[in-house]
């Protein structure tokens, strides 16, 4: 019985003694490297999403003048753009061909882009939105949900990976 007792104990006082033996310093650098780090990647989100925000707005003037230029601007040169029911579209080139196929077909209808979570760090930021297409009388036509992948590049975000859904069921041969 007294041998049962002695081996917990002595146990017990060899993991305090282990535990005890990492100096305050080591704890003390981990933590102030965790710090700085944190601090070092913080950003203002309030700012970003002002900023996002006016980019989906100047998007949607884009689309709504049929500008392809100005839709374009929206994107980093290696941007990929993941369609519904297509292939992605890689680099810039491919994106404008997108836009100006998707203008042809359309006629004059409007666009609502609207910033619904935001998450950013560094130089980094994801947008998950909603937008709504409504036609000239502004009757609601569709809406869904996309997510943008943005990277700050000379002092400005660019969307460099984004996709789309829609809440509107798949039309038959899809």
């Amino acid at each position: 019985m007294r041998m049962q007792f002695k081996i917990p104990a002595l146990l017990a006082v060899s993991l305090f003694a282990y535990s005890a033996c990492s100096s305050p310093e080591e704890k003390t650098e981990a933590t102030t490297e965790t710090a700085m780090t944190t601090t070092d990647s913080a950003v203002d989100l309030d700012k970003v999403k002002v900023e996002i925000q006016a980019m989906e707005d100047a998007y949607a003037a884009g689309e709504k003048a049929k500008d392809v230029g100005a839709v374009a601007a929206y994107y980093a040169d290696d941007a990929i753009s993941y369609n519904r029911n297509e292939p992605p579209s890689v680099g810039m080139a491919a994106i404008k061909e997108k836009i100006g196929k998707g203008f042809v077909k359309d006629s004059v209808n409007t666009s609502v882009y609207k910033v619904v979570d935001l998450f950013a760090q560094g130089t980094t930021a994801t947008e998950v939105g909603s937008w709504t297409r409504m036609d000239p009388a502004g009757k609601q036509l569709e809406n869904g949900y996309y997510m943008s992948y943005f990277e700050k590049r000379n002092g400005k975000y660019q969307c460099v990976r984004d996709m789309s859904v829609t809440e509107s069921p798949a039309k038959k041969g899809m």
